[in-house]
């Protein structure tokens, strides 16, 4: 491929990934762009995050949910957090951050494991999560009753920059000083 048809290509994958709403897979660019060939693609991707992984560069190429996706360096939070100010957060409360952790480690999960590991009703918190598009219905469950089962989207490996939900951390490289609570929410058994 000659250089300048790399450069076109890198410019087009660089505007694709700029104007799209969520992240865009090898895939999904090939079909915009009319390729068939992957692999330039994939070599266009790579020059674009090597020019964007430069230091002077406020944003960064990165792979998550399956797709690629323009985001703003982490370097950048405090000067971005001045533009938000007056705007309001949509930050997560502790009780829908415990939800998630037993969604997101326990997926498929009902309604009843969850209120069993975290021991309070959760169905309030539990519309809030499907509502912000981090957790889904993923069908019923195959015992009397027939409860829905719930797992995160690919919206939850988004907010979180995760490539797959196999990229959480594991229980031992979560926060040591909550062990016991972490226990029960991921009912992992710690020996103690």
């Amino acid at each position: 491929m000659e250089r300048q048809d790399l450069d076109n290509l890198k410019a087009a994958v660089e505007a694709l990934l700029f104007a799209a709403s969520a992240p865009l897979s090898i895939r999904r660019i090939c079909e915009i762009l009319g390729l068939a060939d992957r692999a330039r693609v994939k070599q266009a991707l790579s020059f674009l995050a090597d020019d964007m992984a430069r230091p002077y560069r406020g944003i960064e190429l990165v792979e998550v949910a399956g797709g690629w996706r323009m985001q703003t360096r982490p370097d950048f939070a405090q000067i971005l957090m001045k533009l938000r100010q007056g705007s309001p957060a949509r930050r997560l409360s502790q009780a829908a951050m415990e939800t998630l952790a037993v969604i997101a480690y326990r997926q498929p999960v009902t309604r009843a494991e969850i209120e069993q590991a975290r021991g309070v009703d959760s169905i309030g918190t539990i519309r809030n999560l499907i509502d912000r598009k981090l957790v889904r219905i993923a069908g019923r469950k195959n015992i009397p009753g027939n409860p829905l089962l719930y797992r995160t989207t690919k919206h939850f490996l988004e907010v979180f920059q995760l490539k797959h939900i196999g990229d959480l951390p594991s229980y031992e490289e979560l926060n040591p000083s909550s062990r016991k609570r972490q226990a029960a929410l991921f009912s992992i058994d710690t020996g103690k």
